[in-house]
């Protein structure tokens, strides 16, 4: 017989930033509890069958496979989703693309599009903070849209509508009050991608040419067509890129353009308002 406190001291993880966290959302998710429920009964024992499928998630770990994977759902915002290997996973850091885009638009009706959705987190967290807001969340990859409406009936939010586009393609002449995107933007040799979780997200929805700006060039070219006056532009990118990203917008005529700071103090967001 196995007792909770002593799997979570023998879990092993040391190719893990974060160990511990790691190994008591593997054990809950095995027995069927909440992470408090570990400390509250660290002398409780585990049943030899949860024992054996913690020891499994345990060796998918060691071999690199994202928490997230493994367990199939990730919590973003105050929403929980479901996550699979075909999208990237929803990280902290893209809260403040949510943040920023609740505090320029106000909570009154609004059209907001939310390009290359993934598993619908941005889309899905508007919508759910602002519900006077239709909100449009598009990808090019059908298994993505399938996830995000998945997501999107499991939290019992009407005002998402998912839909299947690249980009624009596939929005013919629609406007839109507020457009937001975290899109593909690392270098197409950059050495992160071979390294911990990012290997096993799919490189489609990570890389964007030799300098990573493909997608957002992209993007910030088409977006004023499908902007109302006084709309905003919102886009998620690297730590190093603001700069770029700024003068991609000066470039296509938006105003007031501003980049923001992550929790890790790097610029990770920047936007730019087309004029009235």
């Amino acid at each position: 017989m196995t007792i909770i406190a002593s799997l979570l001291r023998n879990a092993q993880l040391p190719e893990s930033p974060t160990e511990r966290l790691d190994a008591e959302l593997l054990l809950a998710a095995a027995i069927g509890k909440s992470r408090s429920y570990l400390h509250t009964w660290p002398e409780r024992i585990v049943s030899s069958e949860a024992a054996d499928t913690y020891a499994g998630y345990l060796q998918r770990r060691r071999n690199g496979e994202p928490v997230a994977y493994i367990l199939g759902q990730q919590g973003f915002w105050n929403i929980d989703l479901e996550v699979a290997p075909h999208t990237l996973i929803p990280r902290p850091d893209t809260e403040l693309l949510v943040e920023t885009a609740l505090e320029l638009q106000p909570a009154t009706p609004a059209k907001v599009l939310d390009l290359g959705t993934g598993t619908g987190a941005i889309a899905l967290a508007l919508a759910g903070d602002r519900p006077a807001w239709q909100v449009t969340a598009v990808d090019r990859v059908e298994e993505a849209v399938a996830l995000a409406e998945r997501n999107r009936q499991r939290l019992g939010l009407a005002n998402v509508q998912v839909r299947v586009s690249h980009w624009f393609d596939g929005l013919d002449d629609a406007r839109f009050d507020l457009i937001v995107s975290n899109p593909p933007y690392i270098a197409s040799e950059d050495p992160h991608l071979v390294a911990g979780d990012v290997r096993f997200e799919p490189s489609s929805a990570l890389v964007a040419g030799t300098d990573g700006l493909d997608d957002l060039r992209v993007i910030a070219a088409q977006a004023p067509r499908h902007l109302l006056p006084g709309g905003w532009l919102l886009l998620e990118h690297g730590y190093d890129q603001a700069a770029a990203v700024r003068a991609l917008l000066a470039e296509h005529g938006f105003s007031e353009v501003a980049s923001r700071t992550d929790l890790g103090r790097h610029e990770r967001i920047t936007l730019g308002r087309l004029p009235c």
